[in-house]
Formats: structure tokens, sequence, C-alpha cells
């Protein structure tokens, strides 16, 4: 042997690995060693180093060793070059995970440091500057069936597209539904978008005067805060505006009954 080669723990200290995965690589055919000699020692070479490392990164991508297998018993230049072109592919998918995930932890870290600050008994007139917000298919009216099979797609859909911002999921009622008293009767499920992506449709822009207060408790008595919010309403000669816009504040995540959880209402306002 002219060529220098590596013994079993040799090759698997230079590939930073148990001489365990070495040796099951080999019994099932996926990677053995180069060269055995009369007496049944292994040796391997350092040609096959890049090889090993490939299959150390399509394991890393997510690649199972019977994948990884079936690749060996067809590959070609053309073949390896596709499977990059894949596994690229899958990179960049998760790489736009991670960074959804990063920006939704960010997200909720900020609302709860800033719901924190809040006082739940209070009412409020605000000027909301424009916020752009992610819309759901139309859901006003709809059979409870309907509703929670378009609630599903809505939720796929943010993820898919990369659009859920880790803002909660709020309901838009139009001002009809308010004055009825269909306080949950929503048209349509919507999400902030912070960053909002041009080239995306459904988007809706929510700006102006807007009287703000919180429901504390459970859904069945939220007519109860509505009726201070229209006593307020009057109190400051205001008009309700087209749509009013429900998200929670406290919900099953960080309250454990539901007589604890804070419900946001926003009341688009006219100024008489």
């Amino acid at each position: 042997m002219n060529e220098k080669h590596f013994t079993p723990r040799e090759f698997s200290d230079l590939c930073k690995v148990n001489k365990q995965t070495l040796l099951y690589y080999d019994q099932i055919g996926l990677f053995s060693p180069i060269y055995k000699n009369d007496k049944g020692y292994r040796f391997y070479s350092i040609r096959q180093l890049e090889w090993f490392n490939v299959i150390e990164l399509l394991k890393d991508l997510g690649m199972s060793l019977k994948e990884i297998q079936q690749y060996m018993k067809h590959k070609s230049p053309a073949s390896f070059l596709s499977l990059m072109h894949q596994q690229k592919e899958n990179i960049v998918k998760k790489r736009k995970e991670i960074e959804m995930t990063e920006r939704i932890i960010d997200a909720k870290i900020e609302l709860m440091e800033e719901a924190s600050r809040l006082d739940f008994h209070q009412i409020s007139l605000e000027q909301h500057t424009e916020a752009t917000l992610y819309l759901s298919k139309n859901i006003k009216n709809i059979l409870e069936e309907d509703f929670v099979r378009l609630v599903s797609e809505f939720v796929d859909e943010l993820y898919v597209s990369f659009l859920d911002t880790g803002y909660p999921i709020g309901g838009i009622t139009k001002k009809e539904q308010v004055l009825k008293g269909e306080y949950t009767n929503y048209s349509y499920l919507y999400m902030e978008q912070p960053n909002p992506r041009e080239d995306y449709p459904h988007l809706k822009t929510r700006k102006g005067y807007f009287l703000t207060g919180y429901h504390i408790g459970e859904e069945k008595s939220i007519h109860e805060t509505y009726n201070r919010l229209f006593s307020e309403m009057e109190r400051l000669n205001l008009s309700l505006g087209d749509y009013v816009y429900e998200e929670y504040i406290y919900d099953a995540v960080v309250k454990y009954q539901e007589k604890d959880y804070i419900t946001k209402i926003m009341m688009e306002v006219i100024l008489e």
C-alpha cells in the first residue's frame, strides 16, 4: 500500500464520529472501507472523507440512511446535482421557518411586556397610526362546521406563506352586527403584519380614532363591556365607525380559567 490509509479509529477521529458509526455504515452497505487486508483489518482512504462528509450533511438535512442508500444505487453527477438543488430548497424553507419563529417570539415578548403595563379597567380614546392586517375569507353568518374549516385554512395559510407574525388572531365585526348585539358574528379574522409584503392580497389598513376597552372574563358576558364602551362613546359625543376589532391579550396560553381571559376591543369611532 503506497497510499496512506487510516484505521477505523483514525478515520473516525478524522470524521469526528464514533468508530461504531463506521462499523454500522459498513454493515448496511452505505459506507465501507476502501481496503481490507488478508487478516480482515479494514482501512479507509483520505479520498473517502468527502463522501463521508456528504453523508453526514444529508443526515443533518433530514434525509434518512435509507434515502441516502437509495441515492447510492443511482448516483451520478446529474443525480447529485439534482439532490443538492433539492436540499438547497429545503434549507431555504427551513431558514424562513426559523426566521418566522424568531419574529413570533419577539412579538410575543413585546406584547406580553406591553400587556403588563395596561390598566384593563380603563377605556381610552386613541388615535392609531396605520396598521396592516392580513384577512381571512368572509366568515359572517357562517355555519359552525364551516367556521372550523375556514379558521383552519386561515391558520394554515399564515404558516405556509410565512405570514404568522406572532400577533394574536383577531376578529373584525361590522357596524351593523355590533349595533344588533351580534358582537362575535365576525366578518373576518385577521393578523397584524408589521412588515407587510407588497405581493400579498387580502390586506386591510386599520387607522384612525378608536375607543379601546378590555373585557375581563368569558365571552358570554362580553356584552357588558360593549355597554360600557357605548356609554363612553355617548359621553364623548362619538359615533360608531364601520368596524370593531377584537383580539386576546390574555388567553389559555397564560391563564388557567376563562374568567381571567382579557379581550381587547377597539371600536372605530367618528368624532362629532
